[in-house]
């Protein structure tokens, strides 16, 4: 095949894989955005909790979806190995630390009302924040190991069944939630716990779905991933952990930029923390096209590099970040052109405090489509790098641009200068602008590795 058609086929079978992964993102976070629309219909004040609820779990929950993203590279290469006994092993031991980090995370989720309060927010939405939590327990592990099966199946490019079980929980979701906050149906009006029961019921209910899937239907069937599943093979448990970790942790130091960004939001008050959450789950939406992409990437390079082809790996790699970046300079000129009208599905209209949340809303709303293109860049180049096995670099360069970068400017301009909200929003543009520099030029520097 010739160069250019090289490159051409990498772009069919990673628009391919890619496609379902996207899909299937944008139906997760869209069961998320259901909960933050519809509490956003029960006032700013209820709203305001469930950002910092939402915010709280995404900064935990996200370590968790990081070391279960450790299963992709390992089936990957298993399989472009011809190892179907390490694909097997991986599935399982991954299925075993989503366990271990459900154990892990609850008493957080429980005691969530405490922590926040310790952190300075208002104590009516530190209440609404752990009622909703406290609620959404059953559902921790649910959703780590929809992540573990999810990356098994990407791996086979058998993605859009995952799909179509995440388009249906969108369903589930919705009605539960109408049902449940509401008061629907028969049903009594609990608001945020309604909220909180109704995502784990969802969750529950698409992890079963997939687990029969994988146990029942070929491929996968062949893999027995649930026969002696309670032996442990401690090698490759640590194997999950060791690549894991450094990309939970990465995933979880971006998580937490916003995290924190949330709770110096509550801090200047409720308008600007629901104007933030809004802008926010908007921006989320639009990241899970590129995520869905990073996973694509991970597996297409973690493919090559287990078939020992350094110059296909690559080709992956830079096929993901075109396709990524392409579609977010889409989304940054949707946001600039349609922000009004984006924001106005979040607040009940004649509210009043609606006026000035749409008004604050706005302005975060145009930082939000200038740092698109770099969130794309970001986490796509970091899933390139992890198809390599290349994970501690990654970290470091997460730390820096994050932490180091980011939440400086955050609060040097959020605080010391006194622009506010704005100046908050303008520290994630220099962070992730960082992130994105140094990832995409790390993947850059290792083009020659396979291992």
């Amino acid at each position: 095949m010739s160069p250019l058609g090289l490159w051409i086929a990498e772009s069919k079978a990673t628009f391919a894989l890619a496609l379902p992964l996207v899909l299937a993102a944008l139906c997760q976070v869209a069961i998320w955005t259901t909960d933050v629309i519809m509490v956003g219909w029960l006032g700013p004040q209820p709203l305001a909790a469930a950002a910092l609820a939402i915010n709280l779990q995404f900064s935990f929950i996200t370590f968790g979806f990081g070391v279960m993203t450790a299963v992709a590279p390992l089936v990957a290469q298993a399989r472009g190995a011809y190892q179907p006994r390490g694909v097997r092993r991986s599935v399982r031991q991954g299925l075993w630390a989503g366990a271990v980090i459900m154990v892990a995370l609850a008493p957080i989720y429980w005691f969530s009302e405490g922590l926040i309060l310790q952190l300075g927010q208002d104590p009516e939405n530190a209440v609404g924040a752990g009622v909703y939590l406290r609620w959404a327990l059953p559902g921790i592990g649910p959703v780590l190991w929809i992540m573990v099966l999810r990356m098994f199946i990407a791996a086979f490019d058998k993605a859009h069944v995952v799909t179509y079980i995440t388009a249906a929980g969108i369903l589930v979701n919705a009605v539960t939630n109408y049902a449940l906050i509401f008061g629907n149906f028969g049903f009594p009006a609990l608001g945020l716990a309604g909220a909180g029961i109704a995502s784990s019921v969802t969750n529950w209910l698409m992890f079963l779905w997939l687990l029969a899937h994988v146990v029942y239907r070929r491929p996968f069937r062949r893999y027995t991933i649930l026969v002696r599943l309670w032996r442990p093979d401690w090698q490759r448990f640590r194997e999950v952990f060791r690549l894991g970790t450094p990309i939970g942790l990465a995933m979880t130091l971006e998580t937490m930029l916003f995290t924190v960004a949330a709770y110096l939001m509550g801090l200047l008050g409720t308008v600007p923390l629901a104007a933030h959450s809004i802008v926010l789950q908007c921006a989320a939406v639009s990241f899970m096209v590129p995520m869905g992409i990073s996973q694509a990437a991970t597996i297409r390079v973690g493919l090559n590099a287990g078939r020992g082809s350094a110059a296909g790996a690559f080709r992956a790699g830079w096929v993901a970040l075109a396709m990524g970046c392409a579609f977010m300079a889409l989304v940054a000129l949707i946001f600039l052109t349609q922000s009004e009208a984006i924001i106005g599905a979040f607040i009940e209209e004649g509210d009043p405090g609606s006026a000035a949340v749409l008004e604050l809303a706005m302005q975060f709303m145009l930082l939000a489509a200038i740092f698109q293109i770099f969130d794309g860049a970001q986490v796509i180049g970091a899933g390139a790098l992890r198809g390599l096995k290349d994970v501690t670099v990654p970290l470091v360069a997460s730390l820096v641009s994050y932490w180091v970068i980011g939440l400086s400017a955050s609060l040097a301009l959020g605080f010391y200068f006194d622009q506010g909200g704005a100046g908050i929003w303008k520290g994630f543009v220099l962070g992730l602008g960082m992130a994105a520099l140094l990832h995409v030029g790390r993947f850059w520097w290792l083009r020659g590795r396979t291992r």
